[in-house]
């Protein structure tokens, strides 16, 4: 057994192995082509979170789901590199957004740079991923466009917040399907489509994805609270700190108002306080810890991650549909 890819995914098959780590050194080689200006400058902004690594996540998800047909197909590895690329833009464009400081262990670009070459370096990626798309065909072109509309959607919806009388958890979860799974959801996509897969294929693997991406980002939630800093690789609570309502702190107000317990009221009181403030950040994820919401939060990735399991059935036994069970069981340990 090897490992491969994100939440050291085990591979049990060599030939698997050997295709997915090819495919994925290409997809490399891919990124850095395709971050290459002719103005040194740009070649640096636009490299800056390449090579600073990430998880590869969408990519390797291109490359398990061309399994399902041709995986040497030609439009297999520049599909994964246009996933991976609208990836990297969304992030330099969050950074700015959420005026983050760091992004994978290194400045982010908005800090390094400023905002403006950020938000400029995440429109140069979008623009090199539609050079790779106009070669890859129409379809592929429309897939990407509708997926990049609701990402675009989903961060809009964040932004704005719930309408009035809109349940703030669904609300959120229709975020997540828009800003994650829907970007994932294509890399499945692509990969099943790229490779030549049959149409009953695609479809089925476009819905594991929509769901995983859903559980992946919900695993993210639960680990800001409930993870020490060894095992997330990132400061517990940087979430909680800036305010962001992720899952856990939504299901911790929902309950505040149907139960209207005191201790859930002071807690929400709390959270609503000034948490850059050490000791009140420190209580306050000390005692979201120990809070049922916590525990809701889990339920509902375990249950995303089982949806996206239960829609692999109709595939074929094989390797591939192995690793992409065993994905969803990666999902779950994360969140405990």
């Amino acid at each position: 057994m090897t490992v491969v890819g994100p939440f050291g995914l085990s591979v049990r098959d060599q030939a698997l192995e050997a295709d997915v780590q090819a495919g994925l050194a290409a997809v490399e080689e891919g990124l850095l082509e395709a971050t290459k200006s002719e103005v040194p400058f740009i070649t640096e902004a636009a490299q800056h979170l390449v090579r600073a690594g990430g998880k590869r996540f969408r990519p390797l998800l291109v490359m398990l789901a061309a399994q399902f047909g041709d995986p040497y197909a030609p439009g297999v590895v520049p599909s994964a590199v246009v996933v991976e690329l609208t990836h990297l833009a969304t992030l330099y464009h969050d950074d700015v957004m959420d005026e983050a400081a760091v992004r994978r262990g290194v400045d982010s670009a908005n800090t390094r740079w400023g905002n403006s070459v950020a938000v400029l370096t995440g429109d140069f990626l979008f623009a090199r991923a539609s050079q790779i798309l106009a070669d890859l065909g129409p379809e592929a072109v429309r897939v990407q466009a509708l997926a990049f509309e609701r990402l675009v959607t989903g961060q809009i919806l964040e932004t704005a917040g719930p309408s009035d009388g809109r349940d703030p958890v669904e609300h959120y979860l229709d975020v997540l399907a828009g800003k994650t799974g829907s970007l994932v959801a294509v890399s499945c996509r692509f990969g099943a489509m790229m490779s030549g897969a049959g149409e009953r294929v695609v479809d089925v693997l476009t819905q594991y994805g929509e769901r995983l991406g859903v559980a992946f980002q919900l695993a993210d939630d639960v680990l800001d609270i409930a993870s020490d800093s060894h095992e997330s690789g990132k400061t517990p609570g940087t979430d909680l700190r800036e305010g962001i309502p992720t899952l856990p702190v939504l299901r911790l107000r929902e309950r505040a108002a149907r139960l209207g317990l005191a201790e859930d009221i002071a807690l929400c009181e709390l959270l609503d306080s000034d948490l850059s403030d050490d000791t009140r950040h420190a209580r306050a994820l000390a005692a979201l810890r120990a809070h049922p919401a916590l525990e809701q939060a889990r339920r509902d990735t375990v249950r995303y991650a089982e949806e996206a399991r239960a829609a692999l059935a109709p595939l074929p036994e094989c390797d591939a549909k192995a690793a992409l069970t065993e994905l969803c069981d990666a999902v779950v340990h994360r969140a405990g």
